[in-house]
């Protein structure tokens, strides 16, 4: 049985010493391992208006990112990945709103220059390490019947 004193210099020796584990922890994987992951190499300046157009536009209010924003519209971690950089550009150049299955995109009608640097930016957050998200969907094909 631990007397009042000595469960006090266990308590705080255990916070101590968890404390000093958590900061090594963050320490190692903001110095090591996040810049592996988001290829830091691959930041131009594209990429960074990219990412002020995608903020000033409030992108994130219907589409999700990386696992965070609004669920309206489809998730953009891979989609150039997934559509290719010629869709983006007919869908952000739309003089129109488009409305692909019900849902409205807003039409922005962005110059040729916007549409480079928002696509640099989706291609690059779909070259981040992300372990496996989102997760590539699994088809089942009725032709493939073996």
């Amino acid at each position: 049985m631990l007397t009042k004193s000595s469960a006090r210099i266990f308590f705080l020796g255990g916070t101590i010493v968890t404390f000093v584990i958590f900061i090594g922890l963050s320490w190692h994987s903001l110095s090591n391992e996040v810049p592996q992951k988001t290829h830091e190499e691959n930041l131009t300046p594209a990429v960074v208006a990219g990412k002020r157009l995608w903020e000033n536009n409030n992108c994130m209010g219907c589409h999700t990112i990386m696992g965070e924003g609004g669920y309206y519209a489809p998730e953009l971690t891979k989609v150039v990945e997934r559509r290719g950089e010629q869709y983006i550009k007919a869908v952000l150049t739309s003089k129109t709103p488009w409305q692909p299955r019900g849902r409205k995109m807003v039409a922005y009608g962005f110059s040729e220059q916007e549409t480079k640097e928002l696509t640099a930016f989706l291609k690059w957050v779909g070259e981040t390490d992300l372990n496996g998200f989102p997760p590539k969907p699994t088809y089942k094909s009725s032709l493939n019947t073996k």
